[in-house]
């Protein structure tokens, strides 16, 4: 692939097979369950016209796919500083991207990719939903090539000299590589509430299309409903919650070790480079002054085996893919010390942040969660209860849920906390797992402070910081120290000068 970048040029031509067979892929997954049911259900001569269909599919996904890689071109305009990519095959769009709105490079090999020699390219913006634009097959030296093109602003290709000595410095050896033994810890103790959120969602996807495959054979549901009911025992139900936390507890270490398997961090041309996955290599390249919040957490398990998360946070705009707010945006790095936290924080911000003065909230923290989580709920089932005889028996349940709310509110109190320094916020929230999220006040891009009108009397408000990565709240802190705080922040963005991104 010709590395001058100024001239228009097409993808390599190994992505027409790898854009046919996302394609077939794609349509194979829509229609997955229809072609189960046609199987099942033809006759041996309309098995012909089955096989007809699906060779229909595979022509059509490799014949839009090179009309795809016909019409892909992409170049750098020196003069305009900017990104441009002409795509489409019968509504062209042309996606023009500055090169300083750039937040990250992304250099990925999955299977197929991986087989036939070539890599695929991701850029994201602050203002993209997902990726900005998608390069699908690009060889290695030049989709490295373009990666430096972007994130150093330059459109010129680099002479051999510029060229070995940046080979020289990717060839570093990372400051911070997380072992199988670390993922492994990290599987066991952490991301438990992703893990079961897509245990849920998979589990609904086979209930959901179970039932289509009943109603297409004419199955009774009365009958496997009943076989089922009686089947469920107590003893049967602690086993199958029993065996939902083994899954649970699988499903958390593949997620782990497919995500971040030999996860290295190296520093590249003023760049974190950052690499992992087992089965599809994922390389990003991320500059940090596009970081807007930088976080670490650690629950108590994590503390006791001297490891926490960090993640990196860019600015995002509206809702990513699905819905999923800043998910694309997020760069996490499970498994760290404390001492390679502290490198990476040094890298990101420049030097170690301290928390000089810390401020606390008012007792009154408490309230409104305890009325409206635990004894509203809690008094609507008592007084159920009384009235319905089969309650009575889980009464003590709804006790044991209000001890245990009051005991994680009063937790999330303590633990809720903003610190101020000169160049640093760091604001500290949890209950179980205690996050630290860090900002520079030039990354502030508005607050809000609001007070409820009964607490004027008491001096009680709220402070909300909002930045590009999203937002940091702090409630139920003492008024008059708010709007201190604010009134110095405002200061120093307007007498610092220095950019956000």
């Amino acid at each position: 692939m010709n590395n001058d970048f100024s001239k228009p040029q097409r993808e390599s031509a190994l992505g027409i097979i790898v854009m046919g067979v996302h394609m077939m892929l794609k349509i194979g997954k829509a229609t997955f369950f229809l072609f189960v049911i046609a199987f099942v259900k033809m006759s041996g001569t309309a098995f012909v016209y089955l096989m007809l269909g699906i060779s229909g599919i595979m022509v059509f996904s490799f014949l839009f796919a090179y009309l795809w890689y016909l019409k892909f071109t992409f170049f750098l305009d020196k003069e305009k500083q900017e990104f441009v990519v002409n795509k489409g095959i019968f509504n062209r769009d042309q996606v023009i991207i500055q090169l300083d709105k750039i937040q990250q490079v992304n250099i990925n090999q999955n299977i197929l990719q991986k087989i036939i020699g070539v890599y695929g390219l991701k850029i994201d913006t602050a203002g993209a939903h997902g990726e900005e634009v998608s390069i699908r097959a690009i060889d290695e030296t030049s989709a490295y090539n373009l990666k430096e093109h972007l994130l150093n602003r330059e459109t010129t290709t680099p002479t051999q000299g510029e060229f070995e000595q940046e080979s020289e410095k990717a060839a570093e050896p990372p400051f911070l590589r997380i072992s199988s033994l670390t993922l492994l810890k990290v599987g066991l103790t952490s991301n438990y509430g992703q893990s079961l959120a897509l245990l849920v969602a998979f589990f609904y996807t086979v209930i959901y299309e179970g039932r289509q495959l009943l109603d297409a054979f004419k199955i009774n549901k009365d009958e496997i409903q009943s076989t089922v009911t009686g089947m469920l025992t107590i003893v049967t139900v602690f086993i199958l919650i029993a065996c939902l936390l083994i899954v649970l507890l699988i499903v958390n270490l593949v997620r782990t070790f497919y995500k971040y398997f030999e996860l290295e961090i190296s520093e590249h041309s003023n760049t974190l480079l950052i690499s992992s996955g087992l089965i599809a290599k994922k390389n990003t390249l991320v500059s940090p002054n596009k970081v807007q919040i930088t976080k670490y957490s650690q629950n108590y398990f994590q503390k006791k085996l001297n490891m926490l998360n960090m993640s990196l946070k860019q600015a995002h705009f509206g809702q990513s893919k699905k819905g999923h707010e800043m998910q694309g945006n997020t760069l996490e790095i499970p498994g760290c010390n404390a001492g390679e936290r502290d490198e990476l924080l040094k890298m990101i911000l420049g030097k170690m942040p301290l928390k000089e003065k810390t401020f606390i909230p008012d007792w009154r923290f408490l309230n409104l969660p305890i009325f409206f989580k635990l004894i509203i709920p809690v008094s609507i089932f008592l007084i159920t209860a009384f009235n319905i005889p089969e309650l009575k028996p889980y009464m003590g349940v709804a006790i044991a849920y209000l001890i245990i709310g009051i005991f994680m509110i009063y937790i999330n109190y303590r633990k809720h906390r903003i610190s101020v320094s000169q160049d640093f916020i760091i604001k500290t929230s949890g209950i179980w797992d205690i996050a630290n999220e860090i900002i520079t006040p030039n990354k502030i891009q508005s607050i809000t402070t609001f007070q409820y009108p009964w607490h004027r009397g008491v001096d009680v408000g709220h402070l909300t910081l909002h930045t590009a990565a999203g937002q940091i709240h702090f409630k139920y802190g003492n008024y008059t120290e708010i709007k201190q705080l604010v009134n110095y922040w405002l200061y120093q963005v307007e007498n610092r000068n220095e950019n956000w991104m």
